[in-house]
């Protein structure tokens, strides 16, 4: 029977992406099905590795060890790097669908410092098996295991990601999901830790004030505060119930209902707040871990945000419809003002939109756009300074001298020779 990797992606294609990857690299590369059997191997097998599990037991497997690692790689949403029971060094990225692991693209065994007695007497203190003679034969094998420097290793990691996390749909959105579910799961801890620190117990009043925060940033449609402050107030229910999933899910439906009627006060369409709250309300009861129950709760969060203030699909059009109208009109004076008009916005809302999604104001993109003109017409032209000075939109030769200076480091009589 066909392993269940190859109903996902073509295997042809697979094989060809791994063995690709091994030439380039220069590393052994294998596919793991979900029970850490090898299905495809590129490289040469290392006698250390032959060596060292002739001395295991039945129970003590690279597989259990491979899978396991390709399951703390699925929780922690990207490629994870891990030393195995023989103090080798491997990257592994797990294949997920419907948040199971079907399998797993491993790279190693490598080392990322040169081989020393430590490494083989190590080994000896886990399995008192292994005789002298047998350590002293594996530090002679390991002179064949490549060895990587550390930055490099990351490299190959972040690489192996982003070749598989592309490659199958569902991995990729995976992952996406569970690094937000960490990184949610971090920020309660460290809450929770503050409210330790303040001797919290389940007879406390609710913080009050941090909940009139949290409809604040929902009025002023900050959802990344937003999210910061509802982690705070999660903190709060988790470190007083004792992390009691039912009280859980009733302070979560209690905090669904406040931001409901937030949403609802600040211009949301009451018909759509109602189908989310519905939705949530019975996603509640799915909900098997307080963990799933904190990310439904950001996902509820966002939800409602999206329904006061124009989604982040729209945003990106108007941005672009604005970067469109700077690149036809960057010659002439052109405004903050007479751009926003032309995406039918507020000034002041367009440009803190703007350089929300851009990472640099009207001002400073409007610059960058002119100066690299400017630079096209200067290696490629034989107009003079001044003319290419009008030519991209400034008023003056000496401001254009001095704005080319400031963010090129040269003249642009010095960048034309």
């Amino acid at each position: 029977m066909e392993p269940y990797i190859y109903s996902f992606i073509e295997k042809s294609k697979l094989s060809e992406l791994l063995e690709s990857l091994h030439c380039c690299i220069e590393l052994p590369v294998q596919l793991l099905d979900e029970d850490g059997t090898i299905l495809e191997y590129y490289g040469s097998k290392s006698t250390y590795c032959q060596h060292f599990i002739s001395h295991l037991s039945s129970r003590d497997t690279c597989k259990e060890i491979h899978t396991t690692a390709g399951k703390r790689a699925m929780n922690l949403g990207t490629s994870y790097i891990f030393s195995c029971h023989s103090n080798l060094s491997h990257i592994v990225f797990p294949l997920i669908n419907h948040e199971v692991l079907f399998g797993s693209i491993l790279i190693g065994p490598f080392l990322m410092e040169q081989a020393d007695s430590t490494l083989v007497l190590d080994i000896g203190k886990r399995y008192p098996d292994f005789t002298m003679e047998d350590l002293m034969e594996l530090y002679d094998d390991t002179a064949e295991i490549p060895q990587v420097e550390p930055s490099k290793v990351t490299q190959i990691s972040r690489l192996l990601y982003y070749l598989m996390s592309n490659l199958i749909n569902d991995t990729g959105e995976q992952f996406i999901i569970n690094q937000k579910k960490l990184h949610q799961q971090a920020k309660i801890s460290e809450s929770i830790q503050m409210y330790k620190t303040l001797s919290v117990t389940n007879t406390e009043p609710y913080p009050l004030d941090i909940e009139k925060i949290l409809l604040s940033k929902v009025k002023e449609g900050n959802l990344k505060e937003a999210s910061s402050v509802l982690n705070d107030l999660l903190g709060y229910v988790f470190l007083s119930s004792g992390n009691d999933l039912p009280t859980v899910r009733y302070r979560s439906i209690e905090l669904c209902s406040l931001l409901s009627r937030a949403a609802i006060e600040n211009g949301a369409a009451s018909s759509r707040v109602f189908t989310l709250n519905n939705q949530f309300m019975q996603n509640v009861d799915d909900c098997r871990s307080t963990d799933e129950l904190c990310y439904a709760m950001v996902e509820v969060l966002t939800a409602f945000m999206e329904c006061m203030f124009p989604p982040a699909v729209e945003n990106n059009r108007v941005i672009r419809e604005a970067m469109n109208y700077i690149a036809a009109n960057f010659s002439s004076s052109l405004t903050l003002e007479e751009v926003a008009k032309h995406v039918h916005l507020n000034p002041s809302y367009f440009s803190r939109l703007f350089k929300q999604s851009l990472g640099a104001s009207f001002k400073e993109y409007l610059t960058q756009i002119r100066i690299e003109e400017a630079k096209r017409l200067l290696d490629h032209t034989e107009y003079s300074i001044l003319d290419i000075a009008i030519a991209v939109g400034f008023d003056n030769q000496s401001y254009f001298t001095s704005v080319f200076k400031k963010k090129t480091g040269l003249t642009p009589g010095q960048y034309r020779k």
